[in-house]
C-alpha cells in the first residue's frame, strides 16, 4: 500500500513542476519530465507530440514568472498499473479555468517519473 502511495506521490510531484515557470521555460528541464512517447490532447482538440511541446511549451502561458501562473485545486492521482499513475485536477490561469488528466509512467529502467499523456479541456464561464 505504501508503494502505491509513494507513486501516486511521485506522479503529482512530477505534475507540480511541470505547472512551474522554471521547468516551463527549460527545454531540458520540462525534457526530463515528459515521456519519448508523449502526446496532449490541448483545449483547441490540438495534438501535441514530445517535441512539439518542448519546442512551444517556453513560449505557452506559465512559463514566465512574471506572468500568470497556475495554480492546481484539488490534484489527486491514482494508481492504474504497475508503474502507472492517472493525476486529475482543475487548474487557474489568471481568468481561465481548466480540468486536467495526466497518464504518468516509470520506465523499468528508473529513469523517474514521466509524463505520458495530458488532456487539457477549458471550463466554460459560469460552469461548476
Amino acid at each position: 500500500m505504501r508503494e502505491k502511495a509513494d507513486d501516486v506521490a511521485e506522479a503529482i510531484a512530477g505534475e507540480l513542476r511541470l505547472l512551474t515557470p522554471r521547468v516551463r521555460a527549460s527545454r531540458e528541464l520540462a525534457g526530463r519530465l515528459l515521456d519519448p512517447e508523449f502526446v496532449e490532447v490541448g483545449a483547441s482538440g490540438r495534438r501535441w507530440d514530445r517535441e512539439t511541446m518542448l519546442a512551444e511549451l517556453p513560449d505557452k502561458p506559465g512559463a514566465s514568472d512574471e506572468g500568470p501562473r497556475y495554480e492546481p485545486v484539488g490534484m489527486r492521482g491514482t494508481v492504474l498499473a504497475p508503474g502507472v499513475v492517472h493525476v486529475t485536477y482543475e487548474a487557474v490561469l489568471g481568468e481561465r479555468r481548466s480540468r486536467h488528466s495526466s497518464i504518468w509512467r516509470r520506465p523499468a529502467a528508473g529513469s523517474g517519473w514521466r509524463m505520458y499523456y495530458h488532456q487539457g479541456t477549458v471550463v466554460p464561464a459560469g460552469t461548476g
